[in-house]
């Protein structure tokens, strides 16, 4: 258990790639604090898992990743009730899909709030902490789509772009103090996310669910496979040891291929 003492926050981790973070830093001693949104007893259930996995506290939180002043909190929550704030995983996200010219305004700026703006805050949060330690590690969740682009995600995509460049930036910042700053990549992942964006891409482009799934999402990536939540949680946890100090400022894809074509 090599995380054993230290405390990892995840944001949008009552599911999906956020929920097998958790259980990741959880199965390795971490105390973790899990936030998003949800039934209450499902989150429970969750949250108490995870506290027996570790053996260290686990914790849930419900701030609001538009709300700043939600987010420093639970930042200094995570300080106060475990003692650090070692660990910061940005992964809250939403998605919408739709050509620009009907893409709604507010639609457009809530992605922009979630997928990326709140990641500053977290980072603004949780850094002192860290140099105060001489250790941290943040990762933030991005995607192909911080790489290459697709039709009718225009707020998307141009959310995760600026977490590439968010976390080139930052790392440079914190390069001296013990501090790591990468995103993973991921292609398509199975989750609610991917699953509820299938009925607009239908109505968008005239498919089939079954043309969504392999003529748009598969077809992008030469393994024919969808990533695993699994998978981009020990490749999370990777980043989190000694011997992966070295890397900071990177963006790495996890993508079945998609970005080497």
């Amino acid at each position: 258990m090599f995380l054993k003492g230290k405390t990892a926050i995840v944001t949008g981790s009552t599911s999906g790639i956020g929920l097998a973070y958790a259980k990741a830093f959880a199965a390795e001693g971490a105390h973790v604090v899990i936030n998003g949104f949800g039934d209450a007893a499902d989150i429970e259930k969750e949250r108490a898992a995870l506290a027996d996995s570790s053996g260290a506290a686990a914790l849930y939180d419900p701030a609001d990743m538009t709300k700043p002043d939600q987010i420093a909190a639970l930042v200094e929550r995570a300080v106060a009730e475990t003692g650090g704030a070692d660990i910061i995983v940005n992964n809250a996200g939403i998605q919408h899909v739709a050509r620009i010219e009907d893409f709604p305004p507010e639609k457009m700026e809530a992605i922009i709030a979630i997928n990326l703006t709140s990641a500053w805050y977290m980072m603004r949060a949780a850094v002192p902490h860290m140099k105060k330690k001489g250790w941290g590690r943040i990762i933030s969740t991005a995607s192909a789509h911080s790489l290459v682009a697709s039709p009718n995600k225009s707020a998307y995509v141009m959310a995760k772009h600026g977490i590439a460049g968010l976390t080139k930036t930052i790392a440079l910042e914190v390069a001296t103090d013990g501090i790591t700053v990468n995103c993973i990549s991921p292609g398509y992942v199975w989750t609610p996310l991917v699953e509820k964006q299938i009925p607009d891409t239908m109505a968008s482009r005239g498919l089939t669910r079954d043309q969504v799934l392999n003529d748009v999402l598969l077809s992008a990536q030469p393994t024919r496979e969808f990533v695993t939540p699994e998978q981009v949680a020990a490749f999370a946890l990777f980043l989190c040891r000694d011997e992966a100090k070295s890397i900071t400022g990177a963006n790495l894809s996890m993508d079945g291929g998609w970005t080497a074509a």
